[in-house]
């Protein structure tokens, strides 16, 4: 791997902003990558459009920002429309079929999940959908290891939380492993 820029979106409460941050501190931490995390909200926190920039790469890196994504994610239709025209040709559009209905106008591989649906159905709790979000990136992408990121979140997270937080990873890899070329 040398460089991977990668674009979360979706709007405030959705987790996005954390799920980045995730990934990063997962990178760093547990896979002696470099890395760097910036983010946007919109002017409301929740519901508000949120993007989050993250960039891993094995060598230095000089700007935070991310230009053109070899990796985006649109967990709302706003985001999918603002975003999908930087998508870097060839990169991966990942979009949760609850809330975003794609076109086929982006020159990359598109993939539609049902995240959403799958954590209702299987958790029940909404509050992991980033988390599950999460797995599906990192089956997708194999930018760092399903380990890392759950180390990560075993240290961040409370302990009563951690069980259900697996899940949702897990449930999302597994969704992410199903699409994987």
């Amino acid at each position: 791997m040398e460089r991977v820029r990668m674009v979360f979106s979706g709007s405030g409460g959705q987790g996005v902003i954390t799920a980045a941050i995730i990934l990063a501190e997962a990178a760093v931490i547990h896979e002696g990558l470099n890395a760097t995390q910036s983010q946007a909200y919109g002017a409301a926190a929740r519901g508000g459009a949120t993007r989050s920039d993250v960039i891993i790469s094995e060598g230095e890196i000089n700007f935070p920002k991310v230009i053109q994504p070899n990796v985006l994610v649109c967990l709302t239709q706003q985001a999918y429309t603002t975003y999908y025209p930087i998508l870097r040709p060839g990169g991966l559009l990942l979009c949760d079929t609850r809330y975003v209905t794609t076109e086929r106008k982006a020159d990359a591989w598109q993939v539609e999940l049902p995240m959403y649906q799958s954590v209702m159905e299987q958790i029940g709790k909404p509050i992991v959908f980033n988390i599950c979000m999460l797995g599906a990136v990192v089956a997708l992408t194999d930018v760092v290891s399903r380990d890392s990121v759950m180390k990560i979140l075993k240290e961040r997270i409370p302990a009563g939380f951690v069980e259900i937080n697996e899940k949702a990873l897990n449930l999302g890899f597994d969704l992410g492993q199903a699409k994987k070329r």
